[in-house]
């Protein structure tokens, strides 16, 4: 599993899971925010299965 998320990437999904969780938590999105699991743990790994099949990476590569 090489890093294929940037910084940026990652942070994004972090946010953007947790927030999906806690609106769960709080009753107002119902059952379908807990898929706000798979952004916070790619985000958290920095690797994402989808962008391995698409050969995608948000990540910089020093030369």
């Amino acid at each position: 599993m090489k890093i294929n998320e940037g910084s940026l990437d990652r942070g994004i999904r972090i946010i953007v899971g947790l927030a999906l969780i806690g609106l769960t938590l709080a009753g107002t999105i119902g059952v379908w925010g807990w898929i706000g699991v798979l952004p916070l743990v790619t985000g958290l790994v920095g690797w994402c299965p989808g962008y391995s099949l698409l050969g995608i990476s948000s990540r910089k590569t020093g030369s």
